[in-house]
């Protein structure tokens, strides 16, 4: 009976070597999912001179941060998630802990919140999402965003691809959602662009209509640089 319980313990930690290594990994690209609409969150208010989550505008020492966590984010991220499924903690890792913490929560405070975070709320009308990490439905926010303000080609190309390489979701499958109706995205849109919410804060006139086109067009990107179309 002894030597059964000692066995059973000895496949628990071995099975929890894989398990922990999968739970950082994952927990981590998860924050630079959140950390990653920093920039772009802070860009929208500066340009709409929108109120900062601190109470005041925009300064220029938040921006400073927000472009640092971003520019860690691209040269850092896919490395650090590396290193972590390996079991290992390296510079890149230690870089990455500090934009999604230090960097990305002085940068959200001083600068301020927009469409990013304001899909990931009108995510949570979706029970399907539900299983998803926060910093996960923010990463597809930001793809949203991206095309609401329809930034230049390369820079969504950009932004896809990193997403794609360290595992973030960029379409409705990938956040649990592949079988989403345009009814159900019409009620994400709409949650997403309640009163009071950060989506007002972008420096143009957002609607549900619009909303709903960024969405379904953010995940039409995704599967396109998937190789799904």
């Amino acid at each position: 009976m002894k030597n059964k319980l000692k066995r059973k313990k000895e496949c628990a930690k071995e099975a929890g070597i894989p398990v922990q290594r999968e739970v950082a990994s994952r927990l981590t690209v998860a924050g630079m999912g959140d950390a990653l609409a920093t920039y772009f969150e802070a860009r929208a208010c500066q340009r709409s001179e929108a109120t900062s989550c601190a109470g005041g505008n925009t300064t220029g020492a938040a921006m400073a941060l927000a472009e640092l966590c971003f520019d860690t984010l691209m040269e850092e991220g896919v490395k650090a998630k590396i290193a972590l499924e390996a079991g290992v903690c390296t510079p890149a890792v230690e870089k990455i802990i500090e934009a999604n913490t230090l960097l990305s929560g002085i940068g959200f405070e001083s600068a301020g919140l927009a469409g990013a975070h304001a899909i990931h709320n009108g995510l949570t009308v979706l029970e399907e999402c539900h299983h998803m990490y926060h910093g996960e439905k923010v990463a597809f926010g930001t793809l949203v965003q991206l095309v609401l303000e329809n930034v230049p080609h390369e820079e969504l190309e950009e932004i896809i691809m990193w997403c794609i390489e360290v595992g973030l979701p960029v379409t409705f499958e990938e956040l649990g959602a592949g079988n989403v109706t345009d009814e159900q995205l019409m009620e994400v849109a709409k949650a997403a662009c309640a009163e009071g919410d950060t989506l007002h804060n972008m420096p143009f006139t957002v609607t549900p209509e619009s909303v709903f086109a960024a969405i379904k067009a953010a995940d039409a990107y995704g599967r396109y640089y998937l190789g799904e179309e």
